[in-house]
């Protein structure tokens, strides 16, 4: 078996959320658990940094996978979903799993495999946990999936629980209010590990600090003390700086990173406060910190956050799939100058798309479409949809179709904006990266 046949097997095999939804998703971790035992407990052989969170917590542990990196650690890195390879999901200070590794873990385990029939995301968490104690990793930041309490990484014990923020996503699973899904993703505070959280509102707080004094658990709150800035010297089209302060004293002067949408700057906050927390076990300097949040993606391939692929016309695609992520990215585009912007929009159809097409300028040239994914909304009814907000355009079956569209039509001086999914932004990159 080969390794496009090994993950035709895991796709085929094994039900994922993100292309199927609900019927991939699981209410316990009775499968997780079963796993974990079969393969020794790997997850224990390690330290870990849990993140969780609505939006955000992608950025942040790469972040600070990238600061643990350029400590000297040997780092691992737990994401989800890919957007071009599924080895994505899995790295070592910023290289992707082998792929000789993933042939050999489902050669050797089809048969435990097809006993427990886990799910996609069950089986990668098995494997990423393996993988990492077969590195002798010295830290790996495991980001959750969908949610928290019943994630398939909550087995783990961490150093510290990170929770970015919370807000409306996945409401058919983690609850309808604010409240009940702060409920869900504090299940990853565990007994007397610490906890940061990067921002929260009062209602949400109340169910934090109960959480961390039921369990025990020093709670840290990082814009109560945490603030940046942007440089009004910041020139660089390829990093962004901010100037931090710290109970209103400013404590570091421009501090770069090559992330750039305008809402790392809640991250950079989070990661801050963690880093700082940290540092009473491990050797974390300032020069690492700098390095780390200034080399992120080369450190660790981060990707498809308010990423530029181009200039002439400026071509960005952004991931943010939920009201709250959308807000920002779409407030940062507007502020931009352009001639005139061109969004190539699609969405998935279990989210309230509603409050997301709210968001959206009339003033733009719509591009319509579908990912590649049974979950993908169709192109035809987006439209519909949108133009009960004034958003008009056209539609088109595929990304790489309404792409080459916004090309186009797009003079020199135009914003093209990829956007709205993460797996419309996933079909983007796949097809950009093979021209």
């Amino acid at each position: 078996m080969n390794y496009s046949a090994t993950l035709e097997f895991l796709y085929s095999s094994l039900p994922m959320y993100q292309r199927i939804g609900k019927a991939a998703y699981k209410s316990d971790l009775n499968t997780t658990i079963r796993l974990d035992n079969y393969f020794g407990n790997p997850h224990r052989a390690f330290k870990t940094v849990h993140v969780a969170g609505t939006n955000g917590k992608g950025s942040v542990s790469h972040m600070l996978a990238s600061v643990m990196q350029s400590a000297g650690y040997k780092t691992g890195l737990y994401t989800s979903p890919h957007f071009i390879d599924f080895r994505e999901r899995i790295r070592v200070n910023g290289k992707l799993v082998d792929k000789g590794y993933i042939i050999d873990f489902v050669k050797d385990n089809r048969d435990i495999i097809k006993e427990l029939e886990p799910s996609f995301f069950e089986m990668t968490v098995a494997m990423a946990f393996l993988y990492f104690k077969q590195k002798n990793v010295d830290i790996a930041i495991i980001e959750t999936g969908m949610g928290g309490r019943l994630d398939s990484t909550n087995i783990i014990t961490p150093e510290m629980s990170v929770i970015t923020n919370i807000g409306f996503d996945h409401t058919q699973y983690l609850g309808d209010t604010l409240e009940k899904i702060a409920a869900e993703k504090a299940g990853i505070i565990k007994h007397k590990a610490p906890v940061v959280i990067g921002q929260a509102s009062k209602e949400v707080r109340k169910v934090f600090i109960a959480k961390a004094r039921e369990m025990k658990s020093d709670i840290y709150f990082a814009d109560d003390i945490y603030s940046v800035k942007k440089s009004d010297e910041d020139s660089d089209s390829e990093k962004q700086v901010f100037n931090v302060y710290m109970d209103g004293q400013h404590v570091i002067e421009k501090l770069a990173t090559d992330l750039l949408g305008d809402y790392q700057a809640l991250n950079i906050i989070t990661v801050l406060r963690v880093t700082g927390l940290l540092q009473k076990n491990w050797e974390i300097n300032s020069e690492s910190l700098r390095t780390g949040l200034g080399n992120v993606k080369s450190n660790t391939g981060f990707a498809g956050r308010w990423q530029i692929m181009r200039q002439s016309p400026l071509v960005i695609c952004d991931a943010g799939h939920n009201y709250d992520g959308l807000r920002l990215s779409i407030s940062q585009l507007m502020k931009m100058r352009g001639n005139k912007i061109h969004v190539v929009l699609g969405m998935v159809n279990d989210k309230d798309i509603d409050s997301m097409l709210g968001l959206f300028p009339d003033s733009a040239e719509y591009y319509f479409t579908r990912a590649g994914i049974p979950r993908a909304m169709d192109q035809e009814v987006l439209k519909e949809k949108a133009s009960e907000y004034c958003l008009r355009g056209h539609s088109f079956s595929s990304v790489s179709d309404a792409y080459k569209s916004a090309m186009a039509n797009a003079n020199t001086g135009d914003i093209i904006f990829i956007g709205g999914s993460c797996f419309v932004v996933a079909d983007f990159l796949k097809d950009f990266s093979s021209t």
